[in-house]
């Protein structure tokens, strides 16, 4: 009973995420060659179009690159927001104990590869890449792990997941406070407020998903207009959305046994339709499923298909076109730095903090992980993949050589942090029946 209520939707979730990390990187394979190809210039012309509104007292107008970063990018961080808020509630970092082993291995995974990039680099206008090799990305490693089948236990994955997701935390901290710049304090004040409105209405059990959804629009405008990235508001938009059902799985059950006897005892028609008190027993059904529901799982459910399965693909496709015979040139001192952070700052500091701080007896490595598991998911945490790309863009927002040498950076020292991790993982771990999903 307990496997099927916890760890069965884990393992869908990790399903999820490894096969959106195969269109992730499918994606970003067909950016590099549309972005190299003789219709490079389309690929260029299609992320620089212009949309959006435009009237006398406003104007919302940006290029489609833009609307990808900025917008989707909002809801991919909104999701995140969803499951860190879900995972500090319910889930794998609810308590100290549980915590303290991701924790420590994310600490590791962005502080080394940070210390790693400001010692490598040499030129004073690259400095503030410092954050980029510091995320994980959940779907392109979870893909990796998928790959190698039933070697896995299953608790190497909830580790690997677990530490990402404390990554994500720090990402979005750096994000919003070290790129963040030329502040409106009035439109974040206006925002800040109506976020107040909002977790004030959760906090008394008042909820409207539309209502949730039109005040998120206003508030993304606000931080967009404000000059701290919107995709923050994502996040603080998340945390609005309450965890807890408004019925007891008690109360839940009783109805649900009386309204299924209403309609085994409804009229049953000779045409393959309903009859109005099945109908209306049906409605009721409905009404009593919203309630027991939990808003915030729900809303998860809901949106991660659409950023796995699109949102996060388009994003690759949109930013991983760089091209190789770019007429600026490639500031290679700039990806090398990247690449070398990625690969070994990550499996480095991973490795060798969690070993000491379980050597110290200050964290409990489960008995099913192996020290060479834990080098080789720390090397994993190398695939910098969307959150890399995205603190990229911030960091050299003025400089497109730089951007472009960052992702050729960021590409190499995933693909080759992903091999590494694998090779590791696949030479160490025997394959095991009970690892099946």
């Amino acid at each position: 009973m307990i496997q099927k209520v916890f760890i069965s939707p884990f393992q869908r979730f990790v399903k999820i995420e490894s096969l959106s990390g195969i269109l992730l990187f499918c994606a970003a394979v067909i950016a590099v060659i549309w972005a190299n190809s003789p219709f490079s210039e389309s690929y260029t012309d299609l992320w620089n179009f212009k949309i959006g509104i435009s009237s006398e007292n406003f104007e919302l107008q940006k290029p489609l690159l833009l609307w990808v970063n900025d917008g989707f990018m909002a809801i991919f961080f909104f999701l995140i927001g969803l499951e860190i808020k879900r995972e500090l509630l319910i889930g794998e970092l609810n308590s100290v104990k549980k915590m303290a082993f991701p924790f420590v291995a994310a600490l590791g995974g962005m502080l080394i590869p940070m210390f790693f990039f400001m010692f490598l680099n040499a030129n004073p206008e690259t400095s503030n890449g410092w954050g980029i090799p510091m995320a994980t990305d959940i779907a392109f490693s979870l893909a990796v792990l998928k790959l190698l089948g039933n070697r896995i236990p299953l608790s190497l994955k909830i580790f690997l997941t677990a530490f990402a997701i404390v990554d994500d935390i720090g990402a979005v901290l750096v994000i919003a406070v070290f790129y963040t710049n030329n502040i409106a304090i009035d439109m974040l004040i206006y925002g800040a407020v109506l976020l107040l409105v909002l977790y004030y209405l959760t906090y008394k059990g008042i909820y409207s998903k539309y209502f949730l959804f039109g005040t998120g629009i206003i508030v993304w405008v606000l931080f967009l207009k404000s000059g701290v990235h919107p995709t923050i508001a994502g996040i603080l938009l998340a945390f609005a959305v309450p965890i807890r059902q408004r019925i007891s799985t008690k109360t839940f059950v009783s109805n649900l046994s009386s309204i299924t006897n209403k309609i085994q005892k409804g009229v049953i028609e000779d045409e393959p339709v309903l009859s109005k008190e099945q109908i209306a027993e049906i409605d009721n059904l409905e009404e009593w499923t919203d309630k027991f529901q939990s808003p915030l799982q729900h809303l998860e459910h809901k949106l991660h298909d659409w950023v796995a399965y699109f949102i996060i693909p388009i994003f690759a496709l949109a930013n991983a076109g760089v091209s190789l015979s770019s007429d600026a040139g490639i500031d290679t001192a700039l990806a090398l730095n990247i690449t070398l952070c990625l690969i070994f700052g990550n499996s480095i500091g991973i490795t060798t903090l969690v070993l000491l701080t379980n050597k110290l007896k200050i964290i409990e490595i489960p008995e099913d992980i192996s020290k060479a598991q834990i080098l080789g998911v720390a090397c994993l945490a190398g695939i910098g993949f969307t959150m890399a790309i995205f603190v990229a863009s911030l960091a050299f927002s003025d400089t497109p050589i730089y951007v472009d040498s960052a992702k050729i950076g960021i590409l190499a020292g995933s693909m080759l942090s992903a091999l590494l991790g694998y090779t590791i993982l696949r030479i160490t771990s025997k394959p095991n029946p009970k690892n099946d999903d």
